[in-house]
């Protein structure tokens, strides 16, 4: 088996994987990601305590995708401090956008990197970047509003 091979697998396995598909408990924070062009739509929810993600879901429609892309960035952010979560948002989408491209500096992605590839199909970069794009608005604009230090 080939590494695409491998990487088409866990794509489609996270995709039905409901463990990060759920509401939260006590989100402190709610945030829409919608993607007009073909209708993916998710709602991210996260719990934050002390600037660190205690916790993190989601909900929402769309492509094999986006959805698992959502479910790897969740299970990639939980336990760490928004600062990093934002850090590896960047990382991910400028990945995505094909100006990162050294495996060394893409580690710390873990499994999100599977999505490297993605810039190959233009139609599906959106959907790949939607949840990572969501968390980034989500951090910066409750950075500014200083709500993160719950």
């Amino acid at each position: 088996m080939n590494l695409n091979d491998i990487y088409t697998e866990l794509i489609l396995e996270q995709s039905r994987n409901k463990r990060n598909r759920r509401h939260l408990e006590n989100p402190t924070h709610v945030e829409l990601g919608h993607n007009p062009s073909c209708g993916d739509e998710i709602t991210l929810e996260l719990r934050v305590k002390e600037k660190k993600i205690e916790d993190a879901s989601y909900t929402g429609i769309g492509c094999a995708i986006s959805q698992a892309s959502t479910s790897i960035m969740i299970d990639t952010i939980k336990g760490l401090d928004t600062q990093k979560a934002l850090e590896l948002s960047n990382k991910f989408i400028a990945m995505v956008k094909g100006e990162i491209s050294d495996e060394a500096d893409l580690e710390d992605l873990e499994d999100a990197i599977a999505f490297e590839s993605i810039q190959n199909l233009p139609a599906r970069v959106k959907c790949a970047v939607l949840p990572w794009y969501t968390l980034k608005e989500m951090i910066e604009k409750d950075i500014d509003k200083k709500s993160f230090s719950v």
